[in-house]
C-alpha cells in the first residue's frame, strides 16, 4: 500500500501572470493564476471583497435645478429656465404644485444656451398652471448622462453631473453651484427693460447667472459680467422685466454657470479653522465650497481659469493648467497677487497630475516628473526628477503606505524614497501581472482610483463605453510589507463600473464612493452584493507539480482552512494536468460552513434569530483524481458575507515513475 504524503499550501503572493504555468506551480504554489473579486488580505490569505450599494437611493439630477419660467402656462408647452444642458425628447418630468408626470414629445425641445432656457413641447397638456420659479424635476432621461466628478467632503459627498454640482449626505441632493453675492436687493422701484439696478452686492454677478425677483414673473439670466461699486451695480439681463419690481425687493440667485465643465478635481484644506474644498473642472473658474457657501473665484487670473488640477502644498494652493502651475499667497485661497507671494511656474509640458509626497510637490506630465521644494515663493525650487517616466492618468495618483502609486505608460509605478536624501525610486509595481495589466489598460478609456486605508489597499478601476457593468475591470493591490516598493500583492476586480471615484477618512470613518453614467452614487466596501447582484469570485491556485512534475500523483483528501464572517457556500474543483482538453476532470465539491442554525448580530433580530450557533472554519473533503499536476479552483457566486481562504493541505500518494 502506497504511503500518503501531505502538501501544505499557504495562500499568499496574490495574482501572478508573468511566470510560465510550471514555474509558478513550483516556485509560488500559494499565489494565484486567477484571483477575481478576492483580495490579498493584510490578515493573511485571500478574502472575497466587500460589495457596494447605493450611497443615495435618489438619482443625481441630470439637468441641474431647472425651474418654471413664468406662471400661467398651460396646454402642451412648458418653458423652463435655470437649465444648463439641452433636455431630449422622451425625457420625463414633474412640476412642483401640479399633478402628473410629463413626457417631452418628439422634436419638442428648443434650447436657448445663452440664457439657460428651454421651451418644451409635451405629449400631454399640463393638468394646471404652475407657479413661477417652482422646481422642475426630471424623473428619467432618454440618454444616460455621465457623472464626471465625486469628492468626499467632511460628512457629505459632492458630485458633478453635466454642468451642475450637488451635495448629498445619503438622502437627497442639494444644488450647490449657487453664487453667494450677499443679501441682494432691488435698488429702486419702477424699473423696466433689460437691466436691473441691484444693491447690497458683495461680489459681481457674472454672465450666465440665473436669478428671480420677489413679486414679479419670470426668471432672469445675467447677460454680461457686472461691475460693482459700493455694493451697487446695474446688471444686464434677459428677458426684459415682466413688471416693475418693488424697491428693496429680494433678488434670489439660483445658479452660476459652469458650462463646458469636464472632469471635476479638487483639494481639501483648512487654513483658518474652516474645512473647505477647492473645485476645478478644466473650463470654469475655480470655486470654493465650505459645506454651505459656494464661492466662484470670478476674479482669478486667466492662468487659473480652466485649471485641470489643484492641490494644497505648504498651506498654499497650486493650480495646474497646461504646462503651468499657479499658486496663491501662503494661507490664502483667493490671493493671486505676486506682491503677496503668489506666482507661476512653467514645466514645459502639459501637466497630467499633482501629488504631495514627503514635503515635496511632484508635478507629473506624460513623459516626465518634476518636483517643487521649499515653503514660499522665496525658496520654491523646481527640479526635474526624471524625464523618462511620466503619468498618463492623473486620477490614478494616490498615496499608499507613504509611497505614491500612479499609472505610467508601462503599468503601475511606485514613487518611493531611497536611503539617499533627495533620491527617489520608480519601481514598476505591476510587473508580476504585466499581461493582465496590459489587457486591463487596453480595454479601458478612462481610469479612476481610490485608497482603502484600513486595508492598505490601492484600487484602480477602468471604464470603457462599450464595456458592460458585469465586465467592468479593475486592479487592486494590497501592501503587505514595509514601504519602499516591496510587498504588493495583486488581484482583479470585475463588476465595479466606475468612471469617477474618491475615498477619504473623516473622523476615523473612511468613505469610498464611485459613480458612472447610470445616475447613482455608490458606496464601496458596503454590503455583501454588487447593489443587489451576486458577487462572482474566483481563485485558482497554480498548477502544482507538488514534488516531481513527471511522477503521477493520486489525490485523496483536502483540508481547507477558512475565516468566514457569516454563512457562505462555494465550490471547489480539482483541475488536473493543466486543465487540458483531453483530461477528464473531477466534479466540483460544494462547501457550506453552517453546521447549525446561526444568526448574526446586525442582520437578525432578538426573538426570531437563533444566536450561538457554530460556523465551520476547517473543511475536510475526499478528492478523486490523479495527474502530474493539480490546481484548486474556488468559486463563489452569491450575496454571502465575505470570507477568507487561508491555507489548504493536500493528501496524496505517488505512483511509480513511467
Amino acid at each position: 500500500m502506497e504511503a500518503w504524503q501531505t502538501f501544505p499550501i499557504e495562500f499568499k503572493g496574490g495574482l501572478v501572470t508573468n511566470l510560465s504555468p510550471l514555474q509558478q506551480g513550483i516556485n509560488a504554489p500559494g499565489s494565484a493564476r486567477v484571483l477575481r473579486n478576492f483580495e490579498p488580505s493584510i490578515e493573511g490569505g485571500y478574502r472575497r471583497i466587500v460589495g457596494f450599494d447605493k450611497y443615495d437611493s435618489n438619482t443625481i439630477p441630470a439637468y441641474g435645478a431647472p425651474v418654471v419660467h413664468g406662471a400661467s402656462q398651460s396646454g402642451t408647452t412648458l418653458i423652463i429656465g435655470n437649465i444648463h444642458k439641452t433636455p431630449e425628447a422622451g425625457d420625463t418630468l414633474t412640476v412642483a404644485g401640479i399633478t402628473g408626470t410629463y413626457t417631452i414629445a418628439s422634436g419638442g425641445v428648443s434650447y436657448d444656451a445663452t440664457n439657460r432656457r428651454a421651451t418644451l413641447t409635451l405629449t400631454g397638456s399640463l393638468a394646471s398652471s404652475p407657479a413661477n420659479a417652482v422646481a422642475v424635476t426630471f424623473t428619467t432621461t432618454t440618454t444616460d448622462h455621465m457623472t464626471t466628478g465625486v469628492a468626499v467632503f467632511s460628512d457629505t459627498v459632492i458630485v458633478q453631473r453635466n454642468f451642475d454640482l450637488f451635495k448629498t449626505a445619503g438622502s437627497g441632493y442639494t444644488h450647490i453651484n449657487v453664487p453667494s453675492y450677499g443679501t441682494v436687493l432691488v435698488n429702486g422701484a419702477s424699473q423696466t427693460g433689460t437691466s436691473l439696478a441691484m444693491d447690497a452686492l458683495t461680489a459681481a454677478p457674472q454672465a450666465g447667472d440665473v436669478f428671480k425677483v420677489a413679486g414679479i414673473d419670470l426668471v432672469y439670466t445675467v447677460t454680461a459680467d457686472a461691475t460693482v461699486s459700493s455694493g451697487g451695480s446695474t446688471v444686464s439681463i434677459n428677458p426684459a422685466l415682466a413688471s416693475s419690481p418693488a424697491n428693496n425687493g429680494v433678488i434670489t440667485f439660483l445658479s452660476t454657470s459652469r458650462v463646458l465643465a469636464s472632469r471635476l478635481r479638487f483639494t481639501r484644506y483648512n487654513f483658518n479653522g474652516t474645512d473647505k474644498i477647492m473645485l476645478v473642472d478644466g473650463a470654469s473658474v475655480p470655486a470654493i465650497f465650505d459645506g454651505t457657501t459656494f464661492t466662484a473665484l470670478n476674479a482669478a487670473p486667466l492662468d487659473v481659469i480652466g485649471a485641470t488640477h489643484t492641490i494644497n502644498f505648504k498651506n498654499t494652493l497650486f493650480f495646474a493648467k497646461g504646462s503651468a502651475v499657479t499658486f496663491t499667497a501662503v494661507y490664502t485661497d483667493t490671493d493671486f497677487s505676486a506682491a503677496n507671494g503668489a506666482g507661476i511656474i512653467n514645466v514645459g509640458a502639459d501637466i497630467t497630475g499633482l501629488s504631495v509626497f514627503r514635503e515635496t510637490l511632484f508635478i507629473f506630465t506624460n513623459e516626465s516628473i518634476f518636483r517643487i521644494s521649499g515653503s514660499t515663493i522665496a525658496d520654491f525650487r523646481l527640479d526635474p526628477v526624471t524625464r523618462d517616466i511620466g503619468c498618463i492618468e492623473g486620477d490614478s495618483i494616490q498615496e499608499i503606505g507613504s509611497d505614491v502609486m500612479f499609472l505610467g505608460p508601462d503599468g503601475l509605478r511606485l514613487l518611493s524614497a531611497t536611503e539617499r536624501i533627495g533620491d527617489f525610486n520608480f519601481s514598476n509595481a505591476s510587473k508580476v501581472i504585466q499581461s493582465e495589466f496590459t489587457n486591463f489598460v487596453s480595454s479601458s478609456s478612462n481610469f479612476c482610483s481610490v485608497v482603502l486605508r484600513s486595508k492598505s489597499q490601492y484600487r484602480i478601476m477602468g471604464y470603457g463605453a462599450s464595456v458592460s457593468k458585469n465586465s467592468a475591470k479593475g486592479i487592486l493591490t494590497t501592501q503587505l510589507a514595509e514601504e519602499g516598493g516591496g510587498g504588493f500583492a495583486f488581484a482583479e476586480t470585475r463588476g465595479i463600473q466606475a468612471y469617477v471615484a474618491d475615498s477619504y477618512l473623516h473622523e476615523n470613518v473612511e468613505l469610498a464612493v464611485f459613480a458612472n453614467k447610470d445616475g447613482y452614487l455608490y458606496q464601496l466596501e458596503n454590503g455583501n452584493s454588487f447593489d443587489g447582484a451576486s458577487i462572482l469570485a474566483i481563485f485558482s491556485t497554480p498548477h502544482m507539480p507538488i514534488s516531481d512534475p513527471r511522477v503521477r500523483k493520486t489525490f485523496y483528501k483536502m483540508f481547507l482552512y477558512t475565516d468566514p464572517q457569516g454563512s457562505v457556500d462555494f465550490n471547489t474543483s480539482l483541475k488536473l494536468d493543466f486543465d487540458g482538453k483531453a483530461i477528464i476532470q473531477p466534479l466540483p465539491i460544494t462547501f457550506s460552513n453552517t453546521t447549525s442554525t446561526v444568526s448574526f448580530y446586525g442582520t437578525s433580530s432578538y426573538g426570531t434569530g437563533s444566536f450561538g450557533g457554530k460556523l465551520q472554519y476547517v473543511f475536510e473533503s475526499q478528492l478523486i483524481g490523479s495527474g502530474y499536476t493539480g490546481s484548486l479552483q474556488f468559486t463563489s457566486d452569491s450575496t454571502d458575507p465575505p470570507f477568507s481562504l487561508d491555507a489548504v493541505t493536500l493528501e496524496y500518494g505517488t505512483n511509480a515513475r513511467r
